[in-house]
This record gives structure tokens, sequence and C-alpha cells, in this order.
């Protein structure tokens, strides 16, 4: 198979780009020196995090030299999301810093005042200008969906970029239009991320790889729905250990996975299939992230062998969408006594295949300690080190809280909300108290403390479930997520509750959450992540629809 050079500076999951170039017909080479550089043939600068981080890497690596002469000779470059970024003049997130400046523009913050950020999900990449509207550019269609998550990006200003010669795509975040891909003779670049976006992200790499800047427009896609973000279903795998050591799905009521009194079963761990099985259905069905949970500690376990990371490998291998790993993520002691930090376990997870992972334990007693340090950051916490490594969006706290009622507001220094389902008592006030353990212990903190806190540690996203609502199948606590989503500017995943189609489409309508997760009615099959969207575009609801032409 033909090659392409694939520099890795430590960028995040770069094992999905390998695998999604090794799915369309490429072999690797990795760049680790300069001189790979000069060697390459075709070269892709994939990246995710913080713009003067990566900058600085570059530079550090004299990397910036070989890459600008790489383009100059008029070889094959693409580069990805920060890959993109480099190519500008600077970007607003570090001023002081200098791009490449091919592309004659800067990267600007999306403005968070009415809407969330990072922009993370599916969006448009629209040409602005075509030669022809029979082609289409290295793949790209304007019905597709791409996935995309990002703080900056470049203000798309009429005919400036065309006029320098470069073809544009774009997409709209609220009422902003942005680059979303671009081009020029030898050069692409992507704001979004074609490894993690399925078939329309692997059509426009084998498109890039083979050298097919205009060829024929694509088939139509199955559902076309309009420029600008989709609505986010997300299918969360618990995996744990069985009663016969097989890890496997799982799935409890309010957080309890053994099957109760009265079945067969009774009493063991619920087994609802194999992960890795899984996760790859969901993506069949159009699930746009997984995420996996691992509830399963593996104390004895060294961290190399955990056998969560060969999931990730596997998934990578097949599932070109997000995935999200959670539990373990902290400092932690090997097996062998030494001292590992939750940066580092976070890496052995990106370098397996996770885009995310998801932190929760360590988590709330970082946002106390905080509270009692008077709001000042430590940055030694998981959540500080992980983002400042590899950005924000690839940072989610995963939130456990649960009820509690109180007859008054004046009841407790909690912040309470007037709710409209009452307590057992007739209590109409209750507060959101956060829990550790997986919901096993209560501490002294509330939902909203917890949230504006590991915001401000450089959290990216919430996963926000609710105790009361595990395994109800009665819908999700819309109280809740609305009182969360008044409180931070990064966007919010609604868990926890979903029993039918028509609950995604209660949250959507109804609360401003960014992303809907359901568990138990796709395990058990009693409805697909295909009918959940079929429900929401029925109900008028942008949703992305699985294509499988590449």
């Amino acid at each position: 198979m033909p090659a392409v050079h694939l520099l890795d500076y430590v960028a995040g999951n770069v094992r999905s780009l390998a695998n999604a170039i090794e799915k369309v017909g490429y072999t690797i080479e990795w760049v680790r020196t300069p001189r790979d550089v000069e060697n390459a043939d075709r070269l892709i600068l994939p990246g995710v995090g913080h713009f003067g981080h990566c900058l600085t890497q570059f530079a550090g690596g004299r990397y910036l030299g070989p890459i600008r002469k790489h383009i100059e000779a008029g070889k094959p470059f693409l580069g990805i999301c920060v890959g993109l970024q480099a190519l500008c003049e600077g970007s607003d997130e570090s001023p002081t810093t200098s791009g490449l400046s091919l592309i004659p523009e800067r990267l600007s913050r999306f403005d968070d005042r009415d809407k969330s950020v990072p922009h993370i999900g599916w969006n448009s990449a629209v040409l602005v200008t075509r030669q022809a509207e029979d082609q289409s550019f290295y793949g790209l269609h304007d019905g597709s969906k791409y996935y995309y998550v990002h703080s900056y990006a470049v203000p798309y200003r009429q005919g400036l970029l065309e006029s320098a010669g470069w073809t544009v795509a774009t997409a709209k975040y609220g009422n902003e239009e942005f680059v979303g891909a671009i081009g020029r003779k030898n050069v692409l670049a992507t704001q979004f991320h074609p490894e993690k976006s399925g078939a329309p992200g692997l059509r426009l790499l084998k498109a890039f790889l083979q050298g097919r800047q205009w060829a024929s427009a694509v088939p139509s896609v199955p559902h076309e729905p309009g420029q600008g973000l989709t609505r986010r279903i997300i299918a969360c795998l618990d995996v744990r250990t069985n009663d016969d050591g097989d890890l496997v799905v799982t799935k409890g009521d309010q957080y309890d996975v053994r099957a109760k009194a009265g079945t067969a079963a009774a009493g063991r761990v619920q087994n609802l299939g194999k992960p890795v099985d899984m996760a790859r259905k969901y993506y069949d069905q159009g699930a746009d992230e997984i995420t996996f949970l691992n509830i399963t500690s593996f104390r004895n376990c060294p961290l190399a062998d955990l056998p969560m990371l060969e999931i990730l490998r596997r998934t990578a291998e097949t599932v070109f969408v997000p995935l999200t790993i959670g539990g373990g993520i902290r400092d932690t002691v090997d097996a062998d006594g030494s001292e590992v930090s939750a940066l580092k376990v976070a890496t052995m997870y990106f370098e397996s295949g996770a885009d995310k992972v998801s932190i929760g334990s360590d988590a709330v007693l970082a946002a106390m300690e905080y509270y009692r340090n008077g709001r000042r950051l430590s940055g030694r916490t998981a959540i500080e080190t992980i983002s400042a490594a590899y950005g924000i969006q690839a940072v989610v706290v995963s939130v456990d809280p649960k009820r509690v009622y109180v007859h008054s507001s004046s009841d407790t220094e909690h912040r309470t909300i007037k709710t409209s389902h009452p307590g057992p008592d007739g209590q109409i006030y209750c507060w959101y108290q956060c829990t550790v353990k997986g919901g096993r212990e209560s501490v002294d903190l509330d939902v909203r403390q917890l949230v504006e806190a590991v915001e401000a540690m450089g959290a990216g996203e919430i996963l926000l479930n609710c105790i009361d609502k595990d395994g109800s199948n009665t819908g999700f606590d819309l109280e809740l997520i609305q009182e969360v989503k008044r409180c931070i500017k990064i966007p919010v995943i609604a868990s926890s509750g979903a029993g039918i189609p028509a609950h995604f489409t209660e949250v959507f309508q109804k609360t401003h959450a960014d992303a809907a997760l359901g568990a138990g009615m796709f395990h058990r099959s009693e409805y697909t992540v295909k009918e959940v969207k079929d429900h929401l575009i029925e109900e008028g609801l942008s949703v992305r629809m699985v294509e499988d032409v590449i």
C-alpha cells in the first residue's frame, strides 16, 4: 500500500487518524524528526489543543521550516484542526504566537453569550464557490455533517480568502460563519476531524491521498438537515467484569447493576453484550459519539495492561466517531508501586483511541479543594493538567447528583429550585447534592458549585447524570439540566432516564442541552439510535444521518 507521513507530536488521539488512513488503503510513516518531513511525499499535520502550545511544540521540534518547505515544493499537505490553525497568521488564543501565515487570517474565539463554547458536534462544510455544480471538492458534500471540536475559528469574510486563490467551505455556529475547510493547489486544511466524521470524513481523506481535488459530486445523503450544528445522540456503555470474570456491558437501576430479586439471574451482574461489538452496532445505527464508563476498578492490574485500553484500540479500528472513556482518570499507584499521574493515565487512553476522558469523583474532590482555597486554582488537578496538555475539549466531567427535598429554600445553604415534582412529604423545593464513588457517598457540595468549579479548572463539557432518574425510563430531569445550563458556558450532555425516543425530543425542545445520552433502551434493543433520530426529524429537529459512500 502507498504511504503517507503523519507528524505525531503528542497531539491527542492520532491512533484513530492512523486507523482511518489505513481504512482507505494507505500505510503510515511516522514523522519523528524534521528530516522525516523532508523525505515525505504526502504529509498530514493533525492537532488538538491550545494554539500557542502546539505552535511552540512545532517550533521547538524544528518542524516549522521543513513544513513550509514541503508546502512550497508543491507536495500534498493536509492540516487537521490545529493543523489548519497553524497555517494562519495567528490566534487570539495566544496573541504573541505567530503561525505560518499561509492563510491571511487570524482566529478568534466564538461568542459564548448565545451558545456553548467549545463548539462540539456535527456541523456542515458548505462550499462557497465551486468549479461546476456537479463537482465535489475533495469529496465534500453540502448535506454531509462533519465532527468539530474547537473554541477558536477563522471567521469567514466574503471574498477575502477567495481573492488569494483559496477554495473555502464554511459552517455556521449560531450567528457566526467560519471556515470549516480550505484548500489551494497542494494544500488542504479542515477545522473538523475527518477521522471522526464517519464516511464523509473517510471520503475526504481518500480523495486527498489520491490527489482528487475536484471530482464528480458524491451521491445525495439520506437526510439533509441544513447548515448548522445538529443534535448529538450519544450511546453510553457501562463496562465492568461480570460474575464470571468477563468484561461486559451492563446497566442498572439507580446505579445498581445487579439483576433484581425474582428474576433468573437475581443478584448477578447484568450482561447486555460485549463492549466492542456493541460500540460498532451503535456506530452503524448512527450514534454521534460512543462513551465507555469503566465501573470496575481493576485495582491489581498494571496500568499498561488495563482491559479498557484494548477495548479502545479494537473499537477505534472500525468506529470513526468520537470515543470517550471514563473511570480511573486520576493520580494513582501502579501495581509495581510506582506513582502515575492522571495526565499519564489520560495519555495512555488517548494513545489507545480515546478522544475525550471523563472524570468523576476526582473532579468532586478537586472542586471541594477549590472552594476551601478561596476559589484559587492549584494547577495540579487532573482537570487542569489534562486540559493544559490536550485542550479543554478533551476533558469531560461526569456529575452524579441526587435530589434533596426541603420545605423552604431557607432550610439549606445550598442553591435550591422550586420544583414541579414535589418530594415524598410534599416539599416543593430541592437542591442537587453531589456524590462520589458511583453515587454511594454524598458530599457537602451542590451541582451548581461543582460545575462552576470544574469549568474554571478547564473542563470542556459536562456529562450530567441524575441518580433519581437512572434506569427509570421516565425521561430526563429537565429541571436539573436547566439549572446547570444557567450556571456555565461549556456544553452539557443530558443523561439518565431516557426510555423512549420522545424523551430525546423533550430534552432538546424544553432545555438547552447540547447533547443527549441513551443506554439501557439501546442495550435492550427496545429502540435503535436510528429510530431516535427518525423521531427527532419528524419533530423538526436537525440530526446527522449515517452515510456509507466513501
